[in-house]
């Protein structure tokens, strides 16, 4: 019977019955999987609890509160994989419990020397900036021609225009520029040349390529972040009117001059600071060592670029005002005498964030 009972347990998880004894106690059949065989070791195999004294009880080694099962040898039903370890009834989960903290602890082990790394990862552009990967100058395009008929003109829908070109001074202007550049070795190891696609500021980045020697696949075009500042309702205007944003500018970055609905945007110093703080993220990721010339359309991008790069108070960028054709080698020294603002309610204590 007890002959019976092993066979029973060996081949079917349930017991079929017979007849005049009754249905037969199930049995769990655990097969060890292939990575925990071994060519030596029995498969194991336990039944499920049943009735102390019954015969699969005993032949099970099950006598009555008994705690091991008895391993039952099984020919394996895949190939067997060196390095297999023995597999225990009373202590498998207690083994793997301690296989995963162990590969848990191996892999934070792996991490631990990365943390330092990723701390000093590149890209996280923060305005004034801890350092700058790269040399920076910055260059105001020659005159426009609606600057040469005095008029404002931002509105970027115009912005890749023939009239929104150099005038016969900007390119003069921009000649000087471009020689100034020379003179100063920015080109010397050559440059990247990154200029807005307003027309009078791409004419100006390619003058400046050609007379520094400097290949035109060189020139970076950048296609928002450097369009010229949005200044509202005041497009179209004289541009002794900007006096009056300037004015407002001193006050607060954050307001904005009115709006307009032809599509011109109106953009406060804040709005600005955004644009400009983005377009450092990009090129101190994208370089490292190298020499940037930054070209803008108008005075406002560079002025409160470099007041970010230098943490001077927003409210003061004016004091940083870019001439047509100018250019200026980003110096941490060249931040101007102080001055108080305009406004005298709050003063600003974390420049160039001043709200």
């Amino acid at each position: 019977m007890e002959a019976q009972a092993l066979h029973a347990l060996h081949h079917s998880p349930v017991a079929p019955s017979k007849a005049g004894r009754g249905p037969q106690e199930p049995s769990l059949v655990y097969n060890a999987p292939p990575c925990l065989r071994s060519p030596q070791k029995p498969i194991v195999r336990f039944p499920a609890p049943v009735a102390p004294g019954s015969p699969l009880s005993k032949a099970a080694g099950w006598w009555g509160g008994a705690t091991e099962v008895a391993a039952v040898p099984s020919p394996a039903r895949h190939a067997p994989v060196e390095d297999s370890f023995p597999f225990t009834i009373g202590s498998s989960a207690g083994q793997l419990r301690s296989r995963r903290r162990g590969l848990l602890w191996f892999a934070s082990a792996l991490a631990l020397p990365a943390a330092p790394l990723a701390a000093r990862a590149r890209g996280l552009f923060q305005m004034p900036p801890f350092r700058l990967s790269n040399r920076y100058f910055l260059v105001r395009a020659g005159e426009s021609e609606y600057e040469r008929l005095g008029l404002v003109n931002t509105n970027p829908v115009a912005k890749t225009s023939v009239d929104s070109g150099l005038s016969e001074e900007g390119k003069r202007q921009t000649v000087r520029s471009a020689r100034e550049l020379q003179q100063l070795g920015a080109c010397e190891n050559s440059c990247w040349i990154w200029p807005s696609i307003t027309q009078r500021s791409y004419q100006a980045a390619e003058i400046i390529a050609s007379l520094n020697g400097i290949d035109r696949s060189h020139i970076v075009p950048e296609y928002s972040f450097l369009d010229a500042r949005g200044l509202g309702a005041y497009e179209g205007k004289s541009l002794d009117s900007i006096s009056e944003i300037y004015a407002s500018d001193s006050v607060s970055p954050n307001i904005k001059p009115p709006p307009i609905d032809d599509g011109t945007p109106n953009e406060s110093v804040s709005d600005v600071f955004v644009r400009v703080t983005q377009l450092m993220s990009i090129v101190e990721t994208q370089y490292s060592a190298d020499t940037v010339i930054i070209v803008s359309p108008d005075s406002d991008n560079l002025s409160i670029l470099q007041a970010g790069l230098v943490g001077l108070d927003l409210r003061r960028h004016r004091d940083l005002f870019f001439s047509p054709g100018e250019v200026r080698f980003v110096d941490a020294d060249s931040i101007p005498p102080y001055k108080q603002p305009t406004s005298s309610v709050y003063k600003c204590t974390n420049p160039p964030s001043c709200r």
